[in-house]
């Protein structure tokens, strides 16, 4: 079963929308409820974008990465879930020099299992990833963002720096995502 870690998403709606277009089981928890015994429960991970910045969510979603990790468990970040992951295995954001909202076009850059081709999609963050560590590798970029879609060198472990469950493009890349869980 899959686990949405809502991390004070406004679009937490629309991510609970596509992956039910997909009938896929889920469960939403809160990202501040969250337990280690909850973890083990589930064999995926959907970690949401966020309000505000927070030490204690950033703690939790850091342990979550790290098991989805050390049981080779699917993870998607989205925006902030994207973000946490980078600095989880060693890499840095940066605050953007201006809000980055709306539809732009992201540029697949290597293959992956997400996508195959170019995408629309929906941005709305100030902050971005800016380096990664060496466990991730960029796979699409956009004119704003050098890395819009991270995934995992090794493992079903990946990032969207933009909002897919806000485009029609974006909800294939999640549908691409439920492929890999089932």
């Amino acid at each position: 079963m899959l686990l949405i870690v809502d991390n004070g998403s406004v679009f937490i709606t629309e991510i609970s929308n596509a992956i039910s277009k997909n009938r896929t089981e889920y469960t939403i928890i809160p990202s501040q409820t969250i337990t280690k015994s909850d973890l083990s429960r589930f064999d995926s991970f959907v970690l949401s974008g966020r309000r505000r910045n927070d030490q204690k969510m950033n703690a939790i979603n850091s342990e979550i990465i790290n098991h989805a990790l050390s049981e080779n468990k699917p993870l998607l970040g989205i925006c902030y879930g994207a973000e946490i992951l980078a600095l989880t295995l060693g890499g840095t954001i940066r605050k953007s020099a201006d809000i980055i909202e709306g539809v732009h076009s992201v540029n697949v850059i290597k293959q992956n299992l997400l996508l195959d081709k170019d995408i629309e999609v929906y941005q709305s963050h100030s902050y971005e990833i800016a380096k990664l560590g060496s466990q991730l590798e960029s796979v699409a970029s956009s004119d704003n963002c050098q890395h819009e879609i991270i995934k995992h060198q090794r493992l079903p472990i990946f990032g969207t720096q933009f909002h897919p469950e806000m485009s029609k493009d974006g909800q294939l890349l999640i549908k691409s995502f439920l492929k890999i869980i089932h």
